[in-house]
C-alpha cells in the first residue's frame, strides 16, 4: 500500500517520531510502529514517508539488535 502525504504532513510525521522516542524512550522502530497504531496507518506504507535521519536510525537500530547485518563504517 502506498500512503501519499504531502512534504507539512510527511514533516509532522517524522517530528512525531522524534518526540514519541524522545517522551518514552523507546527505539525509533518502536516508535513508528506505535504511532502507525494509533493512527490506523498501515506500517508497511509508512517507509517512503520517513525522513532519511529516521531511516538511518531504523537501520543503525536494526544492525545492533543484529536483524539486519552490519555494515562497515570509516572510521572518522
Amino acid at each position: 500500500m502506498v500512503l501519499y502525504f504531502d512534504e507539512e504532513t510527511q514533516n509532522d510525521f517524522c517530528r512525531q517520531i522524534e518526540k514519541y522516542v524522545e517522551k518514552w524512550g523507546v527505539r525509533y522502530m518502536d516508535a513508528v510502529i506505535a504511532i502507525c497504531e494509533t493512527k490506523v496507518i498501515p506500517v508497511e506504507g509508512v517507509a517512503k514517508v520517513l525522513s532519511k535521519p529516521i531511516i538511518e536510525k531504523i537501520k543503525e537500530e536494526g544492525e545492533n539488535l543484529n536483524f539486519l547485518p552490519k555494515t562497515t563504517k570509516l572510521p572518522i
